[in-house]
């Protein structure tokens, strides 16, 4: 993903969490919120305890690549952050992308 398609700064972060609405599943938490933009811009947090620097950069590696399969999908009016769960860190790619492709269903991004 290119980096105009992410939400980097906190006061951005801070403003989907304030603003947006949520919606999770066992998972993964997403946040997110209408804005008016060519695309869409997703901020992605994996906590410690998910696991080790490694394991926290595989997490979000996989999640940006099963994005990237879907960003024609994704509204692109929205600004969202996704949060993976603890348990994240026991899924392969294919689980991750089937779990992810749910939640964004529930929350109406796709």
């Amino acid at each position: 993903m290119k980096k105009a398609y992410r939400v980097k700064k906190e006061r951005d972060f801070q403003r989907v969490f304030e603003q947006g609405s949520s919606c999770a599943n066992r998972r993964f938490v997403i946040y997110k919120l209408p804005k008016e933009q060519e695309h869409f811009r997703v901020g992605i947090s994996v906590g410690k305890k998910v696991g080790n620097a490694v394991m926290r950069n595989s997490v979000k590696r996989k999640i940006r690549a099963s994005l990237y399969t879907l960003k024609d999908q994704i509204d692109p009016n929205l600004d969202f952050i996704i949060i993976a769960r603890p348990t994240v860190s026991e899924l392969d790619s294919e689980e991750l992308m089937q779990n992810l492709k749910h939640v964004l269903k529930l929350a109406k991004i796709i």
